[in-house]
């Protein structure tokens, strides 16, 4: 498969993670659920870095945008981008690019992964959707903020487990990191090794 192909079938591939993974979900008031969509955004930023990873995004917005039920819960349609959740969705876009930044730079490590996956997947993202929430519910922005606390725990948990998955998949099939310097390296240390 030419390389055009292999990247349009990896965006494709972690564009159904997203879906799938947001089709369990936990409804709370304020009109944002708990869902382990993130941790599919989290996971296509250390996978498919600050190039791939927001069109992997941008498929799934633009599906729901034409009304597939491919967000949390079965949602889609033009509505879910004027909804309080819509800061969020558009927070997905920047926080891929800042995880697949920050973990694109050099040899992955823990650290660099769970601290790329925390300041994109969760701090950037609620940079985006807490004021877009605040907004829309037509609240302050310290209420909004104070209503996002309960997901906190969560998306922690969810950024571990990305970073976990990130480490062991880099190291039983590096291929899946594309054109990643940790591809490089894997693939000169095994011609060293052989």
């Amino acid at each position: 498969m030419p390389d055009s192909g292999r990247s349009i079938a990896r965006i494709a591939l972690f564009a159904a993670l997203i879906v799938v993974l947001g089709m369990v979900t936990i409804p709370l008031p304020g009109g944002v659920p708990i869902t382990a969509q993130t941790l599919g955004v989290m996971l296509a930023g250390t996978v498919l870095g600050p190039r791939r990873a927001p069109l992997a995004v941008l498929l799934v917005l633009v599906l729901a945008a034409i009304g597939l039920p491919v967000l949390a819960g079965g949602r889609g349609g033009l509505s879910v981008f004027v909804g309080p959740t819509a800061g969020y969705l558009l927070g997905w876009i920047a926080g891929v690019v800042v995880i697949g930044l920050m973990t694109r730079s050099a040899r992955i490590t823990w650290w660099r992964t769970a601290s790329a996956v925390v300041v994109g997947g969760i701090l950037v993202v609620y940079l985006f959707g807490i004021p877009v929430q605040a907004l829309v519910l037509g609240i302050d922005l310290a209420p909004a903020a104070l209503s996002t606390a309960v997901f906190v725990p969560g998306d922690l948990l969810k950024a571990a487990a990305a970073t976990v998955l990130t480490l062991a998949l880099s190291r039983a099939y590096p291929p899946a990191f594309g054109d990643s310097p940790r591809l490089e390296r894997a693939t000169t240390d095994a011609r060293t090794a052989a």
